[in-house]
């Protein structure tokens, strides 16, 4: 039965309402809802805490923080600092034990010529890096007892370097020796409204080109030898997800009419793994490959990679005491 479960999302949070929608409980799986009505944010934890509640979320135990902003995708800096100040508030809860000096390495995941993937480079491209500062003139050249060292590598991709990404990061890691990485990744969503609008972090680490099913060899603490904290925009969508959404509307312009109600209770008894199921019979086969972004996501990449910066900034320039 899991396989039914297969769906094309990177968002724990998406995962989980699908077992929810069919009514199928997840054991090991813990979920924690809250809503900042004043900043319009709502955070959802969802914690696999078991080798069985991971295989059927298809996600490794840990913790994944979902915020999801509507308004996110709108041009409007304030409500941009209010969402960094919380994604630096959500962060700082999976950092690991802090100390005197943390040094701290950021990955910008993804590739800078094609937009939906920019996200992890142009977050870096934006990040206030210390590392060279404090090792020329010391931690008091920051002015402050307790700092953070932080870092920051673009490794690209397989095709522009010939390395897998995880080659690349490794090398830095044994090198550089930070106490923890934060990577920065493009994610797919499962729901078109979740697009820009949503933020995911873990401390389980991220697959590089998982957004549009080009899986590589992961980055987290096992095959780093120190923790990852992962954080992902879904910036693209499958297809599949899109003749979902409009056979979602479909279904509820059937049961509006007398003559063909039957005809939409029927599809509506479906489940969510039957329904994808369906879909996929429908389209074209070459239409299982193709992920869609939207119109604006030039200016949108650039703003949302912006804020993500600002909230890694924040924390950073905080120092480390509690």
């Amino acid at each position: 039965m899991l396989e039914n479960y297969n769906i094309r999302t990177d968002l724990a949070l998406e995962t989980r309402e699908r077992f929810v929608s069919d009514h199928v409980e997840i054991p090991g799986v813990s979920v924690e809802e809250t809503y900042d009505e004043e900043r319009e944010i709502r955070t959802t934890r969802v914690v696999v805490e078991t080798e069985n509640g991971a295989k059927m979320m298809g996600k490794p135990v840990g913790t994944y923080l979902t915020i999801e902003a509507p308004n996110m995708a709108v041009p409007d800096e304030d409500y941009h600092r209010e969402i960094s100040k919380k994604l630096a508030e959500d962060i700082k809860e999976l950092v690991p034990e802090r100390k005197e000096e943390v040094s701290v390495l950021v990955v910008g995941l993804g590739n800078r010529e094609v937009t939906p993937d920019a996200l992890g480079p142009y977050v870096a491209d934006h990040l206030h890096v210390t590392r060279h500062i404090v090792k020329e003139y010391g931690k008091y050249a920051m002015g402050k007892d307790q700092i953070y060292l932080v870092s920051a590598v673009v490794p690209g991709v397989t095709g522009q370097t010939g390395m897998e990404t995880l080659e690349i990061v490794k090398g830095v890691v044994e090198e550089t020796e930070p106490d923890f990485v934060v990577a920065i990744d493009a994610l797919a969503a499962r729901n078109s409204k979740r697009l820009n609008r949503t933020i995911q972090i873990t401390d389980t680490g991220i697959c590089p080109g998982s957004g549009v099913g080009n899986h590589r060899l992961a980055l987290n603490s096992e095959t780093l030898g120190v923790k990852v904290i992962g954080i992902g925009v879904p910036t693209v969508v499958d297809a599949v997800t899109i003749v979902n959404d409009t056979m979602e509307n479909f279904i509820v312009a059937l049961e509006s009419s007398e003559l063909l109600k039957s005809v939409g209770e029927t599809l509506r008894s479906y489940n969510e793994a039957e329904k994808q199921e369906l879909i996929r019979e429908l389209i074209a086969p070459h239409l299982n490959g193709m992920y869609m972004t939207p119109k604006n996501i030039d200016d949108t990449i650039k703003r949302v990679s912006f804020t993500i910066s600002e909230a890694l900034n924040i924390l950073f320039s905080e120092g480390t005491a509690s």
